[in-house]
């Protein structure tokens, strides 16, 4: 099935000059006036090596017949990431190398979806937001109030995100798994 370079998402597996690859990471730039594009980073799933390759807004690509399943996350086993079957309880360990970052985003309970073709673990994508609790940061900053000034966190799984200077040690955040980036607050 074709789509719109614009509607690719990370995770995601596509044909790409007679391969499959999952996306590893997508960037959009916009220069001025000219035309923006997409700057892709692939990855084969034959035999792991990273591809960049630019594409138009409006080029269409061929994406893979990709099975896909809800899973939810368990724990870590050594190198391997535990997840658990939503229907039939079974688990599955996946290797960190096909989890990507989710060590930075992941502390157990959330759901991932699985990509498998032909029975096979091909991508893992992970929810696009995630609740994280602030370990460690400067203190509040007196009258600080939500301006362009920042700081930085360290939260509970070992991520450090730019966080507005009223942001406090225990608080949980909302946190963008796509670019890394603090969101807000999480509501009570």
């Amino acid at each position: 099935m074709a789509v719109k370079a614009s509607e690719l998402k990370k995770g995601q597996v596509i044909q790409y000059e007679g391969s499959l690859y999952s996306l590893s990471d997508i960037t959009r730039v916009s220069k001025g006036n000219w035309r923006s594009y997409l700057q892709i980073k692939l990855k084969s799933l034959k035999d792991g090596r990273i591809t960049d390759a630019r594409f138009s807004v409006d080029d269409k690509v061929e994406t893979a017949y990709v099975d896909t399943k809800p899973y939810q996350y368990l724990y870590r086993d050594g190198n391997d990431f535990v997840l658990m079957e939503q229907v039939s309880f079974d688990q599955i360990n996946v290797p960190a190398e096909v989890m990507g970052d989710a060590k930075l985003y992941l502390r157990g309970d959330e759901i991932v979806t699985v990509s498998f073709i032909e029975g096979n673990i091909v991508a893992v994508e992970l929810p696009n937001v995630v609740e994280l609790t602030v370990t460690d940061t400067m203190p509040v900053a007196r009258g600080a109030t939500a301006t362009n000034q920042t700081k930085e966190a360290l939260l509970e799984t070992g991520l450090r995100v730019r966080v507005p200077p009223f942001i406090g040690n225990g608080e949980v955040l909302r946190i963008d798994t796509r670019t890394g980036e603090y969101l807000e607050r999480a509501k009570a």
